[in-house]
C-alpha cells in the first residue's frame, strides 16, 4: 500500500553511472508522477523507472528511482 507524506521535505535519487544523483524537489505540491514528468527530458530513464519510497531520513522523505531496463552492451 502506497502512502503520501504531506508537509515533509522531499528528495529524489537516481543512479547514474553507478553513482547516486540527487534531484531537487521542483515544487512541494507536485505529485511524484509530475516530478518524473518534470525531470524525464533530462533523465529519460525515469519514464520506465520504478519508484521506491518514501523512506524517511532525518525528516526528509527520500524517493529512489530504479531503472527497470538493462543496459545494452
Amino acid at each position: 500500500m502506497a502512502f503520501a507524506v504531506k508537509n515533509a521535505k522531499r528528495k529524489f535519487i537516481i543512479e547514474k553511472d553507478g553513482k547516486p544523483v540527487e534531484l531537487k524537489d521542483p515544487h512541494a505540491n507536485m505529485t511524484i508522477q509530475e516530478v518524473v514528468n518534470h525531470y524525464s527530458s533530462k533523465h529519460p530513464e525515469l519514464v520506465t523507472a520504478t519508484i521506491d519510497g518514501p523512506i524517511m531520513e532525518e525528516g526528509i522523505a527520500v524517493y529512489k528511482f530504479t531503472n527497470v531496463l538493462g543496459t545494452k552492451g
